[in-house]
C-alpha cells in the first residue's frame, strides 16, 4: 500500500488535558480518509499537527515521506489546506485572491478554470463577503487547490450548510478525488462520512476507538441488521418474542412504531415473518449505519 501520511504515537497535551492521546494511523494515496467524532474529540487538533499549524507534544508524523519536524517547508508545497474558518482579503475579487495565492507558490493559476469547477465563474469579480454560505465553502476548497496539491485537508467542510449545499459540496469533493488527489477530512456528520470516505477513524476524547474501511466497520457492528416498522395492533406476547430475538425499542418514543437491531440474517428473516402477521402499515429493512456503530462504541449519539 502506498501511504502518503503516517502518524505514529501522536500526543498533544495542554497542561493536564490530552487533546490527542497516543494515536496512530496511515492514509493511503488516492483515498478519502475521514476523522469522525463529536466536537472536542481531537479531530481538528490532529489535522492541524499534520498540516504543521500545531506542534505535537510527542510522536511522529510523515507526509509524503517527509518528517513534519524537519521538512515542513517542503510539505507545504505539496498540500492544500481548507480551514474551518477562513479570512480573505475584503477588497480583492475571487479571481484576484486565487491569482495572489498562486503567486505565493510561484504558480501561474488559471483562476477562471478553478471557479468554473465549482460553479462560481459568474462570481469571478465579486468579493467573498457577497457570497452565500455554500459559495464561501466551495471557494475555500478551490483556494486550497491553487498549488495543485497531492493531499487536500478539509476541516468540517460542510458545517453550517443546508442539506442541498452540503450535497453539492460532496460532489465537489468527489471530483477532487477523481483528479487523483488524496483527501483527509474531519466531520461530525455521520452520513457525510459514510457517503464520502473510503476509510474512517472514529475518535472520542483524543483517542481512536476504531479505524478501517467504512463498509467493513459498519459490518462489524454487533447488530448489523435493522428493521423499522409501525404496527397499530400488536400484542404484548409478540413484543416479548421479538425482544428475545434482538434489541427492540420504540422509534423516537412513538407508540407502536418500533425499531429492531438483530445479529444475523436468520434472526432478521424470523422477525420479519412474525411482524408480517400483524399487517404492519410500514416496514423498512436495512443495515446498520455509521451512526449505529458510533452509538455502539460511545454509548451516545454524536450530537450529544
Amino acid at each position: 500500500m502506498n501511504n502518503v501520511i503516517a502518524v505514529k504515537n501522536l500526543v498533544k497535551k495542554y497542561k493536564d488535558l490530552k487533546a490527542v492521546n497516543n494515536i496512530s494511523f496511515e492514509v493511503v494515496k488516492g483515498e478519502i480518509f475521514g476523522l469522525l467524532g463529536e466536537n472536542g474529540a481531537g479531530k481538528t487538533t490532529t489535522l492541524e499537527m499534520i498540516e504543521g499549524l500545531r506542534k505535537p507534544t510527542s510522536g511522529t508524523i510523515k507526509v509524503l515521506g517527509l518528517a513534519t519536524k524537519k521538512e515542513m517547508d517542503k510539505i507545504k508545497e505539496k498540500i492544500g489546506v481548507q480551514l474551518q474558518s477562513s479570512a480573505y482579503y475584503n477588497y480583492l475579487s475571487l479571481k484576484e485572491i486565487l491569482e495572489l495565492f498562486g503567486e505565493f507558490y510561484g504558480k501561474d493559476v488559471d483562476a477562471l478554470k478553478l471557479l468554473e469547477m465549482v460553479g462560481l465563474i459568474s462570481k469571478a469579480n465579486s468579493y467573498v463577503g457577497k457570497l452565500s454560505g455554500g459559495q464561501k465553502q466551495r471557494f475555500s476548497i478551490i483556494a486550497s487547490l491553487v498549488n495543485d496539491p497531492e493531499i487536500v485537508f478539509l476541516d468540517e467542510p460542510t458545517t453550517g450548510l443546508d442539506p442541498l449545499a452540503r450535497r453539492n459540496l460532496w460532489e465537489l469533493i468527489a471530483k477532487i478525488k477523481e483528479q487523483g488527489k488524496t483527501i483527509i477530512l474531519t466531520t461530525h456528520y455521520l452520513e457525510e462520512a459514510e457517503v464520502l470516505c473510503d476509510r474512517v477513524a472514529i475518535m472520542e476524547k483524543g483517542r481512536i476507538l476504531k479505524i478501517g474501511e467504512t463498509h467493513k466497520l459498519i459490518e462489524s457492528s454487533k447488530d448489523p441488521y435493522k428493521i423499522s416498522f409501525y404496527a397499530p395492533k400488536i400484542d404484548r406476547n409478540t413484543i416479548k418474542e421479538l425482544e428475545n430475538m434482538g434489541n427492540l425499542s420504540n422509534l423516537g418514543g412513538k407508540t407502536n412504531h418500533f425499531e429492531m437491531r438483530l445479529k444475523s440474517q436468520s434472526l432478521l428473516n424470523s422477525a420479519i415473518s412474525i411482524i408480517h402477521k400483524f399487517s404492519p402499515e410500514s416496514l423498512t429493512v436495512g443495515r446498520s449505519t455509521l451512526e449505529d456503530l458510533f452509538i455502539e462504541l460511545t454509548g451516545k449519539r454524536i450530537e450529544e
